[in-house]
């Protein structure tokens, strides 16, 4: 059975992720297209630098090109961002990225981007299982398609993407300050457009782990603190202003700070929400999701602006930062998008403006932080995955979905519940703990946010016992 999580499906290469599986997910596609009437326009196809990746674009363009569709193909591996930005620039009906983000290396898959450039629906990866499920695969070969003109290929894919981007800089701002960055694009799909936008703006970047590598220099595309240990050692030793990271198909984002420092995307939320909000004068609400900081909520209550709570998937932030004119939305996961350039996530960007913030406020990203801790406090959150037995889904699905369950949190009060996606934990002095299936693995990801991290680890351990019995 092939289902759609948050991030698209994705499945172990050789097991799920095979050439039969692929042609049925393409097939399913070009079904849905001809069910829904949009034929009428290609469909962009992109791939990230994963083993696979690149004969799984063709596979899908040789299906849909069977079933009549027009397809735009690239030279060269592509971000997600890309992707989404072109469909929503194009009109496009939909788009198609190969990857499998940040997940191992073992895993490939595939991702449907729709109208707008956003990520599928819920309501349209449902049906869209539904139509693999029936479906009777129809194929020609590449060459025919492109004899056909029915592959077309892009010959300047980037540039309307990266003028987009540095239309929306103080580029001079940047240009000024002769800033010093090191780039790892974590050996993904996101190396060339935030080189180029960083060289257009007379940034000195060097490069680390940029070559293709399908195993991702034995590590997970991720730009966590796990993962940064290098980036961070160079960062230092080099003396650096800024490390950069993105994850596989460059759309997640970490950042190390000149002494070392890793910025997740809980304070690069924070951070950027404040600085657009206070020094760019942009208004407007922000959005995370259940598992990202509350302090972002602070924040926005000292602008008397509202901070949105939605449920875990990138759709669910781009639909309520459209909804409600955002300034930006994010996740704790390196996931996040500022307005008025894609809905998806939007790492190039972002790194982007991160830049151009410590540029204008002419601090290390850490100053800034200790200023934004003095006032809203402090915020610890850490993270963990408990992994079971698939047959023991149910019993824990049972405990904390059906039966609703609660261990005792010594020393919180609860004040409330979430189990709109997994169950959410609130107590009276703001912290939190969530625990949630993961879409794609047999784990249970837990989530927990205090004063300390101390405290956090103590809420996620509670949580963890009382699950395992």
């Amino acid at each position: 059975m092939i289902r759609f999580g948050t991030g698209g499906w994705r499945d172990v290469i050789g097991d799920g992720f095979t050439k039969e599986n692929i042609k049925r997910v393409a097939q399913g596609i070009a079904d849905l297209m001809w069910e829904e009437g949009k034929t009428d326009k290609p469909v962009m196809i992109g791939y990230d630098r994963r083993f696979l990746s690149e004969d799984a674009a063709r596979w899908v363009a040789e299906v849909l090109a069977a079933n009549g569709a027009t397809v735009w193909f690239m030279r060269r591996s592509a971000p997600t961002p890309l992707v989404m930005f072109t469909v929503k620039d194009e009109k496009l009906h939909y788009g198609v990225e190969i990857t499998a983000s940040h997940n191992p290396a073992a895993y490939n898959g595939i991702k449907l981007i729709v109208e707008e450039g956003r990520d599928a629906s819920v309501e349209c990866t449902a049906r869209l299982e539904e139509l693999i499920e029936r479906a009777t695969v129809r194929s020609i070969g590449f060459a025919e398609a492109e004899a056909n003109g029915q592959v077309v290929w892009l010959r300047t894919p980037f540039n309307k993407f990266l003028d987009s981007i540095l239309g929306r800089l103080d580029v001079e701002t940047i240009r000024n300050a002769g800033i010093r960055v090191l780039f790892n694009p974590m050996h993904g799909s996101g190396t060339y457009p935030l080189m180029a936008v960083l060289y257009t703006a007379r940034c000195t970047v060097d490069l680390m782990d940029a070559n293709k590598d399908a195993f991702f220099g034995g590590t997970v595309p991720a730009p966590g603190l796990r993962q940064l240990g290098p980036l961070a050692g160079r960062v230092v030793r080099e003396r650096y202003d800024l490390g950069i990271a993105v994850d596989g198909d460059g759309d997640r984002i970490g950042i190390i700070d000149s002494d070392g420092e890793y910025i997740d995307a809980n304070k690069i939320l924070v951070m950027l929400y404040y600085y657009l909000h206070e020094y760019r004068g942009w208004r407007g609400p922000v959005v995370r999701n259940l598992a990202t900081t509350h302090m972002l909520d602070l924040v926005a209550q000292s602008f008397g602006e509202v901070c949105h709570e939605v449920p875990v998937g990138f759709k669910y932030i781009s639909a309520k930062l459209d909804e409600t004119d955002a300034v930006l939305g994010g996740e704790s996961s390196g996931g996040l998008t500022v307005r008025g350039h894609i809905f998806g996530k939007d790492s190039i960007y972002a790194a982007s403006l991160f830049v151009e913030m410590v540029c204008a406020l002419g601090r290390p990203p850490r100053e800034i932080w200790a200023d934004l801790v003095a006032r809203f406090g402090t915020h610890v959150m850490e993270e963990d995955n408990l992994t079971f037995a698939p047959a023991d889904k149910p019993r824990i699905n049972h405990l904390l979905m059906v039966e609703k369950q609660l261990p005792v949190f010594a020393g919180k009060t609860v004040t409330k519940v979430n189990y709109e996606d997994g169950c959410k934990v609130y107590f009276s002095d703001d912290s939190f703990v969530i625990c949630r299936f993961s879409g794609t693995e047999p784990l249970l990801r837990i989530f927990a946010e205090d004063e300390t991290s101390e405290g956090a680890r103590a809420l996620i351990g509670t949580m963890k016992a009382f699950v395992m019995g």
